[in-house]
């Protein structure tokens, strides 16, 4: 009953009305011009509900209730696959987030799945952007501090910072988060220098 709950007020509240359209029967189109339409009209109504659940599922990781998120990132999971694939780029920010609310909720071991998960969609597509590299390095980053790999942390932070500035520039917004995360870890570390020209870079 409480995981009913949560999945109703996480996202199921949100998308039921999405829902019938998408996953009941679909009617009996008469001319392939009517197909193509149908076909298309499903196609929005699909690319609507991963829109919805997938915001959802941020908003509420940034809120600070990383259990209600995981619900809604899967339902963005479930139909993402269906429309653009098992192996598509476009599942590696779901994967990130479900590892981020997975990390939150200290399920480290299924959070250390769908990291494996992303990694592998990135290394099977090479011309995937920087931007998006750059996202799965922050989240191996911030997956290795709640490790307590720190070493490890502030490696995939570096790289972080690199693919960001190559796909954004030196002083762009993009890069502080990973500035950001490196100083708290030299913070932690007790390495005020490093960790005070970090933040004044930020």
């Amino acid at each position: 009953v409480s995981h009913q709950r949560t999945d109703w007020i996480s996202i199921h509240s949100h998308i039921c009305h999405l829902l019938t359209p998408v996953l009941g029967p679909q009617p009996c189109f008469h001319s392939e011009k009517d197909r193509k339409h149908g076909e298309e009209q499903l196609l929005r109504r699909q690319e609507s509900l991963i829109a919805v659940a997938l915001s959802t599922a941020q908003g509420v990781v940034w809120a600070g209730k990383p259990l209600e998120a995981i619900p809604a990132a899967l339902q963005a999971l479930r139909f993402s696959s269906r429309v653009f694939g098992s192996g598509s780029v476009q599942l590696v920010p779901i994967y990130l987030l479900l590892a981020e609310a997975s990390t939150g909720t200290g399920r480290l071991r299924q959070a250390a799945k769908y990291l494996s998960q992303a990694q592998w969609i990135v290394l099977q597509n090479p011309d995937c952007g920087a931007a998006l590299q750059s996202k799965l390095h922050r989240g191996l980053g911030l997956f290795s501090v709640a490790e307590g790999n720190l070493d490890q942390a502030l490696y995939h932070l570096a790289n972080d910072v690199y693919l960001a500035t190559t796909e954004f520039g030196l002083n762009s917004t993009e890069v502080s988060g990973g500035y950001f995360h490196m100083a708290n870890i030299f913070f932690q570390q007790n390495k005020m220098d490093a960790a005070n020209s970090l933040y004044t870079e930020v």
